[in-house]
């Protein structure tokens, strides 16, 4: 018999997000046809466990523009929704669903923030943008100077802090290792 892994899922007006939680998952099989069927299985661990999910989406899908990614520990599946709108639910059978499908509260934006999201990004949609070959080499050249000017403010700080007080420099009092005493 076949487990559940834990599944999570979010959803945007024109895709939906699916991720599947199975480390090392082997024999990988995806299926997903344009009418919502979904249906995903895979093997893990050392006695090669088999894994399945089998649901109906709660709309049509573009299986074109939809694509997957299988990671070391979770298999992600971007679902492009056939119709840009928001679904009630992920899966067509109404009532409580499954208890392996949980939502993913990191991806998850409500209906009525995803057109502000747009609009603050300038309509620009990071969500399938790669950072990973970003160079962020030069990213933190400031002039020498500037850390200077950030432990003279610390020293103000300080002072306005001890009513005028007896550190002169809060960043060398932090900084420096305590003082031998004979």
């Amino acid at each position: 018999m076949s487990r559940h892994p834990t599944t999570k899922w979010a959803q945007r007006s024109d895709k939906v997000y699916i991720t599947i939680e199975l480390p090392d998952a082997k024999d990988v099989k995806l299926t997903l046809q344009p009418d919502g069927r979904f249906y995903f299985s895979a093997t893990s661990g050392a006695g090669n466990i088999p894994y399945e999910l089998d649901f109906e989406l709660f709309d049509k899908v573009n299986v074109d523009e939809s694509k997957a990614a299988i990671g070391l520990r979770t298999v992600c599946y971007l679902v492009k929704k056939a119709e840009k709108k928001w679904w009630s639910r992920l899966l067509k059978p109404a009532g409580k669903p499954p208890v392996y499908l949980k939502v993913d509260w990191d991806k998850w934006i409500d209906e009525d923030e995803d057109g502000e999201r747009e609009n603050k990004f300038g309509g620009m949609d990071f969500d399938d943008m790669d950072f990973s070959k970003l160079d962020m080499s030069g990213a933190d050249d400031e002039p020498d100077d500037a850390d200077e000017d950030d432990a003279d403010m610390e020293g103000a700080e300080a002072e306005a802090l001890d009513g005028g007080g007896k550190v002169e420099n809060a960043h060398a009092a932090s900084t420096s290792e305590p003082e031998a005493k004979a």
